[in-house]
C-alpha cells in the first residue's frame, strides 16, 4: 500500500519503525523492505510535508543510520529534499524541533553521511534560531543541542560567530537547570564541554560554573551511569585537565565515584569505551592523579577485555590504547601478565591495518613502543614487525607530520637503536629533518627530543664502518643545538643533552652537569675480579669524561674504558640490541679518543664466561693471559657462585628480593675456609 499513504503516516511510520529499532526490535528483511518502498516517497511528497514532519523523518533517518541501516541512494535524495525545507522553514521550528533537527544532523554526519552544502546551509539556518529560543530549551533539549552542535565541529564545520553564540547562549541554562540532568545528559554535556575547550573554547566564568554544576551531579548519580557514560565523563574529565582545567575536588570526587563503577560492568564496554576509558585513566595518572586502588583494579578489569575484544579495533583504538598502556607504564603501573598480554594483542593488530594510520598515529604507536622499551618491557612478540610495518610510512607521510609528531618519531626511532635496521633508520630520519627547519615552531622538550634523535642517528653512522656518513645531519644537530641554549633550558635531562651535543661537535657548552655516582653490584665485583688478577692495574670508578655522563670503568694509563652493559642498555633486555642511549654514549667515548670494550652483564654470571674479557684486557694492556686451566679467583666471586646466573642479575633488577637473596648469599660465603680468601685453582 506504500503508494497510499499520506506525509503524516510516512513520517509516523518512519518515525515508528526508527524507535523500534532503537530499543532492540531486530532489523529483520520486512522491516528493511519496509523502509526501502517509503523513502522514495519522502522525495515525492516532500513539497505537502508539515515542519513536525520534517523533523520526525530527518530524526527517523539518523536514528535508522545510528543503527546500521546502510546510507542508500534513496535515503541520500530524501535527506536531501528534507534538508532543502529546513533552510526554507527556518523560523517556525519550535525549541524542540531546532534540538533535534541538529542532533539528526550530527549522528548522520558522525556515522559517514557526506557533509553536503545543503547540510551547512540547514545547520547555519538553525544555529541562530537557538539564540532567540534559548529561554525555551528544556534540559534534553540543551543536552542534544550542545552535543550535535560539538559534534559537528568535531567532524570538519567551522566553528562561525552564530556556532560560539549559541554555545554562550546555553550555557548559563546548563547550570539553571542543573537539578533537572538525566545521568545521560549530564554524560553528553560533559562530553560536550570537553571537546569545545580541546577546540579552543574559552573557559569563560559560565563556561566553569556548567562544568562544576554537572560534577556534582555525578557523584549524586553515580549508580545510574551505564558503560557509555562512564566511558564518555572519564573522557571528559581527562580531556578538560589535558586542556589545563583545574584538578578542582569536584572532579577528583567525581573520578573517585566513577572508577568503582568500571570493575561492575566490565563485561559490557564496548572497544570505544575500553579505548576512551583507558586512555582517560593514562591522561589522568599523567597529569598527577594518583594511582589508588580503585584506578588499579578498573584498569586490571578493563586489560584482558582489550585482549578478548582485539579483532574489533579500528586503527584510532589501536593507537589511543597502546599510547595509554605506554603512560601507564611510564608512570610505574605494574608491568602485569595481563598488560604485557593485551600489549601483544594489539601490536598483531599493528601489522595487520598499517596501511590505515594516519601521520599522527603513526607518530603515537611510534612512540609508545619506544617508551614501553624505555621502561623494560619485557620481549615482546610481534614488536619488531610492527616497527618495521610502520617506518615506511614515516617517509610516505613525512609532509603531514606536525612538530610534535616530528620530535615523537626522532626520539622513538632512536631509543629503538638496532631494533631498527641502520639504512631503514636513516631513510626514516632523512624524511623528517628537513622539515625542521620549515619554520615549524619547537617547544623546548620537542627540540631536545629532536636532538637526541639525530645524535643518536649520528651515532650509528659512526660506529658502523660501513655506513656513508652524513654530514647534513650534523648540520641539524648544530642547529638544534643553538635552538637549545636559546632556551635556557633548566631541568638536567635536557643539559645533559647539551652537553652531549656540545662534545660531539667539539664546541663550549655554557651549561654543566653533575651527575650521581651508581656503581652496581655486577661492577664492583668485576671491578675487583680484573684488580685481583691485575694488582697493578690503577682502575677509576664512575669518571665523568669530558662533562659525558659517567663510565662504569676507567683504565686511565691506557685509555680504555670498560662499560658493564645491564639489561637496561638493551632493547627488551634481550643483553643483544643495543637501544639508542647505550649506543650514543659508546660512540661519544670513541669520538673522544678512548677504548671501550663493553661487557652485557649476563656475561659476567661466572668465572668462565667471564675469563675471556679479563683475558681481552690483559691483551690490550700488553699482559699476556695465564696458562689455559688456571684463572684468579677471590672471594667475591666465591660468593657470587652460590647463585644461579639468573638469580645473580635478578638481584641486580629486582631490589625486592635482594634483601633475601642477600642472607641466602651470607651463609653460602660463611660456608667457605678462610683459607679460600684468594687461591688459584685448575679449571678441572
Amino acid at each position: 500500500q506504500k503508494a497510499c499513504f499520506k506525509p503524516q503516516e510516512i513520517a509516523n511510520l518512519l518515525w515508528a519503525m526508527a524507535k523500534l529499532v532503537d530499543i532492540g526490535q531486530e532489523r529483520t528483511p520486512d522491516l528493511n523492505e519496509a523502509v526501502a518502498v517509503l523513502l522514495p516517497h519522502v522525495n515525492a511528497q516532500k513539497a505537502h510535508l508539515k515542519l513536525q514532519d520534517i523533523t520526525n523523518l530527518l530524526w527517523a533517518m539518523a536514528k535508522l543510520v545510528d543503527n546500521g541501516q546502510e546510507p542508500t541512494p534513496e535515503l541520500k535524495r530524501a535527506l536531501a529534499a528534507l534538508l532543502s525545507h529546513v533552510n526554507a522553514q527556518k523560523a517556525h521550528f519550535k525549541p524542540q524541533g531546532i534540538a533535534n533537527l541538529l542532533w539528526a544532523m550530527a549522528k548522520l554526519v558522525d556515522k559517514g553521511l557526506e557533509r553536503t552544502s545543503g547540510l551547512s546551509e540547514a545547520v547555519a539556518a538553525l544555529l541562530p534560531q537557538v539564540n532567540a529560543q534559548k529561554a525555551h530549551f528544556k534540559p534534553q533539549g540543551i543536552a542534544n543541542l550542545l552535543w550535535a552542535m560539538v559534534k559537528l565541529v568535531d567532524n570538519g564545520l567551522e566553528r562561525t560567530p552564530e556556532f560560539n553564540e549559541a554555545v554562550v547562549a546555553l550555557l548559563p541554562h546548563v547550570n539553571a537547570q542543573k537539578d533537572q540532568f538525566i545521568p545521560q545528559h549530564i554524560a553528553n554535556l560533559l562530553w560536550a564541554m570537553a571537546k569545545l575547550v580541546d577546540n579552543g573554547q574559552e573557559r569563560t566564568p559560565d563556561f566553569n560554573e556548567a562544568v562544576v554544576a554537572l560534577l556534582l551531579h555525578v557523584n549524586a548519580q553515580k549508580d545510574q551511569f551505564i558503560p557509555q557514560h562512564i566511558a564518555n565523563l572519564l573522557w571528559a574529565m581527562a580531556k578538560l585537565v589535558d586542556n589545563r582545567y583545574e584538578q578542582t575536588p569536584g572532579l577528583n570526587e567525581a573520578v573517585a565515584v566513577l572508577l568503582p563503577q568500571v570493575n561492575p560492568q566490565k563485561a559490557n564496554f564496548k572497544p570505544q569505551e575500553i579505548t576512551n576509558l583507558l586512555w582517560a585513566m593514562a591522561k589522568l595518572v599523567d597529569k598527577g592523579l594518583k594511582k589508588t586502588p580503585e584506578l588499579k583494579d578498573a584498569v586490571a578489569a578493563l586489560l584482558p577485555q582489550v585482549n578478548a575484544q582485539k579483532n574489533q579495533f579500528i586503527p584510532q583504538h589501536i593507537t589511543n590504547l597502546l599510547w595509554a598502556m605506554a603512560k601507564l607504564v611510564d608512570n610505574r603501573y605494574e608491568q602485569t601478565p595481563e598488560l604485557n598480554e593485551a600489549i601483544t594483542a594489539l601490536l598483531t593488530c599493528v601489522n595487520g591495518q598499517k596501511d590505515q594510520f594516519n601521520a599522527l598515529a603513526v607518530a603515537s604507536l611510534l612512540w609508545a613502543m619506544a617508551k614501553l622499551v624505555d621502561n623494560g618491557q619485557e620481549q615482546t612478540p610481534g614488536l619488531k614487525e610492527a616497527v618495521v610495518a610502520l617506518l615506511p610510512l614515516v617517509n610516505a607521510q613525512k609532509d603531514q607530520f606536525n612538530a610534535q609528531g616530528i620530535a615523537n618519531l626522532l626520539w622513538a626511532t632512536a631509543k629503538l637503536g638496532e631494533l631498527v635496521e641502520l639504512n631503514v633508520a636513516t631513510s626514516a630520519f632523512e624524511s623528517l629533518v628537513y622539515r625542521i627547519r620549515k619554520n615549524l615552531q619547537f617547544s623546548q622538550e620537542e627540540i631536545s627530543m629532536s636532538l637526541w634523535g639525530v645524535m643518536v642517528c649520528c651515532a650509528r653512522l659512526a660506529l658502523d664502518s660501513n655506513a656513508n656518513k652524513n654530514n647534513v645531519l650534523e648540520q641539524h644537530m648544530d642547529d638544534l643545538l643553538t635552538r637549545l641554549e636559546n632556551t635556557s633550558p633548566e631541568n638536567k635531562e635536557d643539559r645533559s643533552i647539551m652537553i652531549m651535543a656540545a662534545s660531539w661537535l667539539g664546541r663550549a657548552c655554557p651549561v654543566v652537569r653533575h651527575y650521581q655516582k651508581a656503581i652496581s653490584k655486577t661492577q664492583a665485583d668485576f671491578r675487583d675480579q680484573l684488580q685481583s688478577c691485575i694488582p697493578s692495574l690503577r682502575i677509576e670508578e664512575e669518571k665523568s669524561l669530558n662533562s659525558l655522563p659517567p663510565v662504569d670503568l676507567l683504565l686511565p694509563d691506557h685509555n680504555i674504558v670498560i662499560e658493564v652493559q645491564g639489561p637496561s642498555h638493551y632493547v627488551n633486555g634481550d643483553f643483544n640490541t643495543r637501544n639508542g642511549s647505550t649506543l650514543l654514549k659508546i660512540a661519544l667515548l670513541k669520538k673522544s679518543g678512548f677504548e671501550v670494550i663493553e661487557i652485557p652483564a649476563n656475561m659476567l654470571w661466572n668465572q668462565d664466561l667471564m675469563k675471556p674479557y679479563i683475558d681481552q684486557i690483559k691483551t690490550r694492556i700488553g699482559i699476556p693471559p695465564q696458562e689455559p686451566g688456571s684463572v684468579s679467583f677471590n672471594r667475591g666471586w666465591a660468593d657470587a657462585a652460590y647463585l644461579t646466573g639468573e638469580e645473580h642479575l635478578e638481584e641486580q633488577t629486582n631490589p625486592a628480593k635482594k634483601k633475601k637473596k642477600r642472607r641466602r648469599k651470607q651463609t653460602a660465603s660463611n660456608r667457605l675456609p678462610p683459607i679460600m680468601t684468594q687461591v688459584n685453582f685448575s679449571a678441572q
